[in-house]
């Protein structure tokens, strides 16, 4: 009896055994299932949101996985639009759109309204008439209207807004905005406020460029120049370089402005007809119809001479400099009487120097902008250098003053309890 129910328990047990054993493997089998019908799916669902699905028929195909990505696209395009600081207006308005070049295109009315109804003009060019906006949001732009009887025209106006939608640099002009609408042309750039450099040269503001700020100018130009001649891709030429396209901020730095005759270079050898102003024209470019990168490179050294002698290239300018030019100092005599005796001669003659070259007869002659930058920035590196020179010899200086006017009190006291015993 008691091998018979030693039996019975074994069997129970190892049935129970199998039992536990089947269900385990009975759940293994039903969760490894269910995992990769998951996976299964989720591949699938993966496969219709990135495959193309033709629609229409054999042989039309509609990608709908671009469209897709265009909308994700879109929509961050959308949220970062929203919260850009260049967002000047207000961020509802119908009108408003960003342009295949990434720039936002307004309204007439968002301009008009911001403009005071075109009242607030701050100045003229050829382009047109230049107002003063003021944003809800506080901000302030300039806004340069096309003129019906405008030198420059639609294709100018197109040009600048295609080039500065891809172009960036701390001195290039920001272009914020443009406005096409109710038969008006209009272009919105960051304001500055110091103007352009012709009219701080020869306007009746009080205000005088120093010799320091002249150079620093020079500068700015010189890198807003290269990274159009060397950085941006293709590189660009500006065509129309002047002291009135050259705008100052409110902390007197140089940004080049104006790209409405710019060309990118691998169309520079088609002729057009003569472009540009008048005094700053490339003699080689007139010979030839043929506008290349040291054609800028002319059009700056003329402007070189200008934050030098102070004299307008319609006032005779290039008579001047060629008469500079026949001997080393010639310089000194026609350089701007409110620099003279405030500014070191010698940087003077070094500035004029790289001008010169820069306005040399032969194209091949004259220096690349990267050259130009260079020959800029060691002049005010070795005036950093001497001003940091002449500091600490002053520092010295009045070290020695000081021990020596300590020695002396220090003697006045020896002599004083000498002669009270």
């Amino acid at each position: 009896m008691v091998y018979k129910a030693d039996l019975v328990v074994i069997g129970v047990s190892v049935g129970l055994a199998l039992g536990i054993l089947i269900a385990l493997l009975v759940f293994l089998v039903t969760r490894w299932y269910k995992k990769h019908a998951h996976l299964r799916k989720c591949a699938n669902e993966h496969s219709v949101a990135t495959l193309p699905i033709r629609t229409n028929g054999l042989g039309a195909s509609t990608d709908f996985s671009a469209s897709i990505s265009s909308s994700i696209i879109t929509q961050q395009s959308e949220h970062l639009q929203k919260n850009s600081p260049h967002s000047w207006w207000n961020h509802h308005s119908k009108e408003r759109f960003a342009s295949p070049s990434g720039i936002p295109k307004y309204s007439y009315k968002d301009i008009q309204k911001a403009t005071q109804n075109f009242t607030n003009i701050v100045g003229q060019g050829s382009f047109g008439a230049v107002y003063k906006a003021i944003m809800p949001t506080g901000g302030i732009a300039a806004v340069k209207v096309l003129a019906s009887n405008s030198s420059q025209g639609e294709k100018e106006f197109q040009t600048e807004v295609s080039l500065l939608g891809r172009l960036h640099h701390r001195n290039l002009a920001n272009l914020v905005g443009y406005c096409v609408d109710k038969g008006q042309h209009m272009l919105v750039y960051e304001f500055m406020s110091n103007g352009s450099l012709e009219s701080l040269l020869y306007g009746e503001e009080t205000r005088v460029l120093n010799w320091e700020e002249r150079l620093q100018i020079a500068l700015d130009i010189s890198h807003g120049i290269q990274y159009l001649h060397e950085g941006a891709v293709p590189p660009v030429i500006h065509r129309d370089l002047k002291s009135a396209n050259i705008l100052l901020d409110y902390s007197m730095r140089a940004k080049v402005a104006d790209f409405g005759l710019s060309k990118e270079e691998a169309f520079d050898g088609r002729n057009s007809g003569l472009k540009g102003t008048y005094g700053y024209i490339d003699p080689v470019y007139i010979s030839t119809s043929k506008f290349t990168m040291k054609s800028d490179i002319y059009s700056f050294g003329v402007i070189i001479f200008e934050l030098i002698t102070a004299i307008h290239p319609h006032q005779n300018l290039m008579e001047y400099v060629n008469l500079a030019a026949m001997s080393s100092d010639g310089i000194d005599e026609i350089l701007d009487k409110q620099l003279v005796g405030k500014c070191s001669i010698v940087e003077v003659r070094q500035l004029a120097s790289i001008a010169h070259r820069c306005l040399h007869k032969l194209q091949r002659k004259r220096p690349s902008i990267g050259e130009v930058t260079q020959g800029i920035l060691k002049i005010k590196q070795r005036r950093l250098a001497k001003e940091d020179t002449m500091s600490s010899v002053e520092e010295e200086l009045s070290q020695v003053l000081s021990r020596i006017g300590n020695q002396q009190i220090e003697l006045t006291r020896l002599g004083s309890i000498m002669e009270s015993d």
